[in-house]
């Protein structure tokens, strides 16, 4: 049964992941650090995965500025050499400069998408600090989304590791906490905007299950109309489950069984967030996840790897020959 992860991350030396790690209550796993293609791929073959696509974890900060274009074109030129050397093994979604470079965020997938073959951009669910941080729905960014809609392009997007609250405990820091939830309230600012509507056919994944969105959708459908949003309710929840889920650190039965309820069998994508985890704490997801498709081996397939097939042509013509 072939096996594609969508959420795989790519740790370059010059991201200081240890550093960051610590920046955010997070105690790096052992056996993740120094990161290198061959420290996948042995995760990889332990967990029966055949293909992982890259993303850089979600940068939200940053500036308009020559460097931090660069800085993306750099990290872009090194995920594509990843794949180059090890063709059978790995796909890569795009980083992009800071957001609020619109320009040089064009011309990043421009180079991107054309030259370097992404299969995909990866997105922060917000850009910038405090109070000027804007969530990707901000109407500063729609030259970026109608471009990715008229390429119909797939765009990863992960929640960005902020707060505005200390944490609650050590054992709830941002990556636990807080992270899954700045997915929801992107993906609810691209839906309550109007954008997820309007460029529908940008295909857009959420890590994580979308954190806490099948849980407040409904809640967002009926408060955000009374609040002057001029979708109806039905056609907020509507355009909810036009998203794609992925199921990194969040495959528990009961969890799939809302998402089985609440979107179309063909939005169900396999994560597993290694090497921001270890090789074992992804393995308990993904015991979880067969576990619960156990009895539905078609399913189970779909889930696995049938469904990032169709959704990557690139993946499906690789796999093929």
């Amino acid at each position: 049964m072939l096996c594609i992860d969508v959420h795989h991350h790519f740790f370059p030396a010059d991201l200081n992941k240890a550093t960051s790690n610590l920046k955010m209550g997070w105690k790096t796993p052992v056996g993740t650090l120094p990161w290198s293609p061959e420290v996948s791929i042995k995760a990889m073959d332990a967990s029966s995965i055949d293909i992982a696509i890259l993303s850089l974890p979600a940068l939200s900060i940053g500036s308009i500025c020559e460097e931090n274009r660069n800085q993306a074109r750099q990290r872009n030129t090194m995920m594509s050499s990843i794949v180059r050397a090890y063709p059978a093994r790995f796909a890569f979604f795009a980083c992009i400069p800071f957001l609020d470079d619109v320009e040089g965020v064009l011309e990043e997938i421009s180079h991107a998408l054309d030259v370097l073959h992404a299969v995909g951009i990866s997105m922060s669910s917000s850009y910038g600090v405090g109070s000027n941080a804007k969530y990707v729905g901000d109407d500063r960014y729609d030259p970026v989304w109608a471009e990715l809609h008229r390429r119909k392009a797939v765009v990863f997007l992960h929640g960005a590791q902020v707060t505005s609250t200390p944490d609650p405990h050590p054992f709830l820091c941002v990556p636990v906490s807080q992270v899954p939830h700045e997915t929801f309230k992107a993906a609810a600012h691209l839906v309550v905007s109007g954008r997820k509507r309007k460029y529908s056919d940008v295909k857009v994944i959420l890590a994580h299950l979308g954190g806490t969105t099948p849980m407040l959708a409904p809640r967002v459908a009926v408060l955000s109309n009374h609040m002057g949003c001029s979708l109806s309710p039905e056609e907020i929840l509507e355009d909810f489950r036009t998203y794609y889920y992925e199921t990194a650190l969040s495959s528990y039965s009961p969890t799939l069984a809302c998402l089985d309820t609440f979107v179309p069998p063909d939005r169900l994508l396999f994560g597993t967030d290694f090497p921001a985890v270890s090789a074992d704490m992804a393995e308990w997801y993904t015991k979880n996840l067969k576990e619960h498709y156990g009895k539905d081996n078609d399913r189970l397939r779909m889930v696995v790897g049938d469904n990032a097939l169709t959704l990557f042509p690139k993946l499906r013509d690789l796999h093929l020959h």
